[in-house]
């Protein structure tokens, strides 16, 4: 009973998603149609493209890529500045959780070496804002993206069209607030970050082009991830736990849950006259409750105006702590590091969040996407 308490806890997403999931079974019973609520594709790209970015940490890129940044900041506010646009511009390629798991450590390193931490809290805040924003630009940048793209049937280019004006404003607004770090100089450092061999990273390069090639549809995601799969059981095992197989199994339960909740046809007769014309806003007002991901895979199954769910599921990510389960990620590493800041790195998020919600709300309607 401790362990699955513990475990509950620990993947309290996942238990949620599986408690709904087993409740719509016993509205909707098992039977043959089960079969086709699963999004595969999806599934099997989301696992390929897991395996490539937990490749490219382990063999040290990311921070490598960080380090040799640092050499050009001379003062706290470059130092912040550059802390803050890594996260941002690589979550557009490798996910927003995978960014702030690589350089919210990163900074809290940096940090200490240049006797800055005072700062911690403040940048941290500005790494997950700028996480969950870049992110937004690109379909691998965060799973909900991944998933609509393929349900939408939209072209790569389309999908950057539509949500390049937010990710500019969004980057010249934490370039704008890292700015105002108070400037003072700082010693030079030299990370040492190992950089890993040059077979291992091309692999792991071969590996992204293929999630690339699956995503711009030449290259069917099965057969990337078998390819990916077999590489690794070959050759680095150790790599396949480093999976998040509680992610794919959260997009299952609720590819379970909505897939019956459509057979139930007041049901759906019901969701589908909320959400008529008003996709964006429940999107973001939903995700403010159950993170951005689940908001999507609900959605989807009752909706096919994919622009708006697709904005508003990414303006969604913004606001609570939960709205982005990245978030969770940076507030549990500045917990453990400095317990003291927690209530004010929460409030200092919050705000920061509302502020950056409320504008690229505005540029939404002012869009005609609202």
């Amino acid at each position: 009973m401790k362990k699955c308490l513990a475990f509950a806890r620990r993947e309290a997403v996942l238990t949620a998603a599986a408690a709904l999931a087993l409740l719509s079974a016993v509205l909707v019973p098992p039977d043959a149609q089960y079969a086709s609520y699963i999004d595969y594709n999806t599934l099997l790209l989301l696992f390929g493209l897991m395996a490539v970015m937990a490749g490219f940490q382990q063999q040290g890129a990311f921070a490598a890529l960080g380090g040799r940044l640092l050499r050009y900041t001379a003062t706290t506010r470059r130092l912040s500045l550059a802390l803050v646009l890594l996260p941002f511009f690589l979550s557009m390629l490798v996910t927003n959780d995978v960014a702030l798991i690589t350089f919210v450590p990163f900074a809290v390193a940096v940090l200490r070496m240049a006797g800055q931490e005072r700062l911690l809290g403040r940048v941290v805040v500005l790494q997950t804002l700028a996480a969950n924003l870049g992110s937004m630009l690109t379909p691998v940048g965060n799973p909900q993206n991944l998933y609509l793209f393929a349900c939408s049937g939209m072209g790569l280019g389309a999908f950057v069209g539509l949500m390049l004006p937010y990710v500019a404003a969004s980057g010249a607004l934490v370039a704008l607030l890292a700015l105002t770090v108070p400037s003072a100089p700082v010693q030079s450092m030299r990370v040492n970050a190992r950089l890993g061999s040059a077979r291992a990273l091309a692999c792991c390069t071969a590996g992204f082009a293929l999630c690339l090639l699956c995503v711009a549809d030449v290259c069917a995601p099965a057969v990337a991830a078998a390819l990916i799969a077999a590489f690794l059981l070959a050759f680095d095992r150790p790599l396949l736990k480093r999976v998040d197989y509680g992610l794919l199994a959260t997009f299952a339960a609720f590819f379970v849950f909505v897939g019956n909740m459509g057979r139930l046809p007041a049901l759906r007769s019901l969701i589908e006259s909320l959400l008529a014309g008003r996709e964006m806003i429940w999107a973001v007002l939903l995700s403010q409750v159950i993170s951005n991901v689940p908001c999507a895979l609900l959605l989807s199954g009752f909706t096919a105006r994919w622009e708006a769910l697709i904005v508003g599921c990414n303006l969604g990510g913004l606001g609570t702590l939960i709205a982005s389960m990245a978030s969770l990620i940076s507030f549990k590493m500045v917990a453990q590091t400095q317990p003291q800041q927690r209530r004010a790195y929460l409030m200092r998020f919050t705000a920061l969040n509302l502020l950056a919600l409320g504008l690229l709300l505005a540029l939404a309607f002012a869009l005609g996407q609202g």
